[in-house]
């Protein structure tokens, strides 16, 4: 075995969970298509092995999955689109079923003001806060430059203050980012 075969067989056994949370997180809930896509992070690790950073491929493997996320991430738009159009899916039907007033998970509002945020932002966030990147594996991860990561993440942090101000939401002072 080459150095590089080494380099990829250790970043799958040490990040394979890591890729996977990372994908669960940001496709729908019970998506079946997980398993897919972490399948595709590690087959084109493989494929580039040669490009694997060996100190810390965890950020380059993110920044796989999230261009792997955005292709399965289409073709699902594309597959719902046709089949609320031929009107014979279980989402076109469930658009009626109102839920009820302790359906409200705790914390909610967070998730409904990081969601009025852009997919940019989203990502910048949960990159840093789920995954817990550090700036420099988040420009990695980003593909980007380490001052262009900290500009996103910044801004980012800036437009969710202004959400969960908008919503009237009050986060105590120990938890405000100081920027």
């Amino acid at each position: 075995m080459s150095t590089t075969d080494d380099a990829f067989a250790a970043a799958y056994r040490a990040h394979y969970w890591a890729v996977s949370r990372f994908v669960a997180r940001r496709l729908d809930p019970g998506a079946h298509e997980v398993e897919e896509v972490v399948a595709d992070v590690f087959s084109i690790a493989w494929r580039r092995r040669a490009e694997l950073p060996p100190e810390t491929p965890l950020p380059w493997l993110y920044a796989v999955a999230r261009n792997c996320l955005a292709n399965t991430v289409r073709g699902l738009g594309r597959r719902r689109r046709l089949l609320d159009r031929i009107g014979h899916h279980e989402r076109a039907h469930r658009r009626q079923i109102v839920a009820g007033p302790d359906a409200e998970r705790p914390g909610a509002w967070v998730h409904e003001a990081l969601a009025r945020l852009s997919p940019a932002d989203q990502e910048a966030l949960r990159l840093t806060t789920w995954e817990e990147l550090t700036l420099d594996e988040l420009a990695v991860a980003l593909e980007c430059g380490k001052n262009a990561a900290a500009m996103r993440l910044h801004r980012a942090r800036r437009r969710l203050r202004a959400e969960i101000d908008r919503m009237n939401m009050t986060v105590p002072a120990g938890g405000r980012d100081r920027d």
